[in-house]
């Protein structure tokens, strides 16, 4: 089975309209749907929620994520 390597940025790319779980580096997360990112990976999430110590914490229509805050993106499954 052969792997296409690919830029983090091309990846993201590619999962716009996606469930994406965003982790910061405070261990904060926020599960939504990825909107939009720009070349800083500052990332748009729509339906986002916000949890702290694995507990729900807020509900956010739309919020914006500074890139240099992310620990790491990680897919989920869609939405049905």
């Amino acid at each position: 089975m052969s792997h296409r390597r690919q830029i983090p940025s091309d990846f993201l790319k590619q999962i716009i309209g996606w469930p994406i779980v965003v982790k910061l580096n405070s261990g904060v997360y926020y599960p939504g749907d990825l909107a939009c990112l720009d070349g800083c990976i500052n990332i748009v999430l729509e339906q986002t929620e916000e949890y702290v110590n694995g507990q729900l914490k807020n509900k956010y229509g739309d919020a914006l994520i500074r890139g240099n805050n992310v620990l790491y993106i990680s897919t989920q499954k869609r939405r049905m």
